[in-house]
């Protein structure tokens, strides 16, 4: 026998569905985490230089065994030569950009004669002498700043020039000549703008790091551009 089924639905099952308690969202609360005090960009600058100095430090190192093993009173081949002096190259570079590009706290320092140190090796490759006029041991968030601007201003030497780092009671001035310059007035507005509408290029990037580390730094750029003092930047 077949019991009825009765298509009515009951209330009861209704009003319970329906009657669910709403779980309200809950703000999440804002911790602010040790890492976010530097960006992304300062991380994977550090992340990228550290991975590739050990290779190179190891290629250097095997350049060495090479020159050991056939040491009979020869001077190494062209093709050692030329493969040593590149792997310094790329040495110094990639502790300029370490510090460029890596992550800086306000507060942590750096021995003066390190700086010194990258310059030298960085100023080997590079059409300008840069003068490095610091006598005390900075600030490493400052020593980031600097190598940043270092870098826009090479951007406006393409044929070689001097670049004057110095220090005083009104507070960093890096300033830089050449008998000719390059200068584009709206890539140097991105120093002031950082916002400025404008296209830049990866030899450029620079210019738009600056002020973020300037910011980090606690310091507010300024520029000066003419054709007298040429072009300086302080902080």
């Amino acid at each position: 026998m077949q019991l009825p089924v009765s298509l009515k639905p009951d209330p009861s099952l209704i009003r319970c569905y329906c009657e669910r308690p709403r779980i309200e969202e809950q703000p999440l609360k804002e911790e602010r985490m040790p890492q976010f005090e530097t960006t992304l960009a300062d991380l994977l600058g550090s992340r990228i230089c550290h991975d590739l100095i050990s290779p190179i430090g190891a290629i250097s190192n095997g350049i060495e065994l090479l020159e050991m093993a056939g040491q009979s009173g020869e001077k190494s081949g062209p093709e050692i030569t030329l493969i040593s002096e590149s792997v310094e190259h790329a040495n110094a570079r990639i502790r300029y950009f370490r510090l460029a590009f890596g992550a800086a706290t306000r507060g942590q320092g750096i021995s003066n004669s390190e700086v010194r140190s990258i310059l030298r090796g960085y100023s080997t490759s590079a059409r300008v002498e840069i003068d490095w006029k610091i006598n005390t041991d900075p600030d490493r968030s400052d020593a980031k700043l600097a190598f940043l601007l270092l870098q826009c201003l090479e951007t406006a030497m393409p044929f070689g020039g001097v670049i004057t780092v110095t220090e005083d009671t009104s507070g960093w001035h890096i300033s830089g000549r050449a008998e000719k310059m390059k200068i584009n007035p709206d890539l140097w507005e991105l120093l002031s703008n950082p916002a400025a509408d404008y296209a830049l290029k990866p030899s450029e990037i620079q210019f738009a790091l600056a002020p973020l580390a300037a910011a980090q730094a606690g310091r507010t750029l300024t520029l000066k551009v003419s054709k007298e003092v040429g072009i300086i930047v302080g902080f």
